[in-house]
């Protein structure tokens, strides 16, 4: 009994890391990234992207199609909000929608 209190103990007493922010792709932006998301710190808007442009850095196909793209967070549109002045959150989805073109 002791040996199972002392690992518990261990268990809840871990450091914890600040839960991350997923970036998710559609479409083009998924084809130009060459994965479906990555995960990166909460932070401003500004900085979440700016860590996207980081990591897909010299890749001049991912940083047009991410220079057209819609940006929702979780179902909420940005539309033109400044991107310094909204803040994303640990948990958050972050979704990058290109232009689709489409019709019958």
């Amino acid at each position: 009994m002791t040996h199972l209190l002392v690992a518990w103990s261990k268990i809840t007493h871990m450091p914890t890391r600040p839960a991350a922010v997923t970036v998710r792709y559609w479409a083009a932006a998924r084809a130009a990234a060459g994965r479906d998301s990555d995960d990166v710190e909460p932070g401003t808007l500004a900085q979440v992207l700016g860590e996207v442009r980081a990591r897909h850095a010299g890749d001049e196909r991912f940083a047009r199609v991410l220079g057209v793209c819609s940006v929702l967070i979780g179902d909420r549109p940005v539309g033109a909000r400044d991107h310094d002045a909204v803040r994303v959150s640990p948990g958050d989805v972050v979704e990058l929608l290109p232009p689709f073109a489409g019709g019958s």
